[in-house]
């Protein structure tokens, strides 16, 4: 078991720290997303940031734990 997802950009895969780099900044970002004048800000565009962002971190996580 890895301790970092596998993640694939084009034909190149990330090395481990480039993969925590990617789930650090997802699970950032959705934190910023939980504040409500950050969201105002992005206006209509965040809820969609929220759900692919939600998507991904799903994903990297079933990588983690699989």
């Amino acid at each position: 078991m890895s301790k970092e997802a596998t993640i694939m950009i084009g034909s190149t895969k990330l090395n481990e720290a480039q993969s925590m780099a990617i789930r650090v900044a997802v699970s950032n970002m959705l934190m910023e997303l939980q504040e409500p004048g950050y969201c105002q800000e992005l206006g209509e565009i965040a809820p969609l940031y929220k759900a692919r962002l939600s998507e991904v971190q799903e994903e990297i996580h079933r990588d983690i734990n699989k």
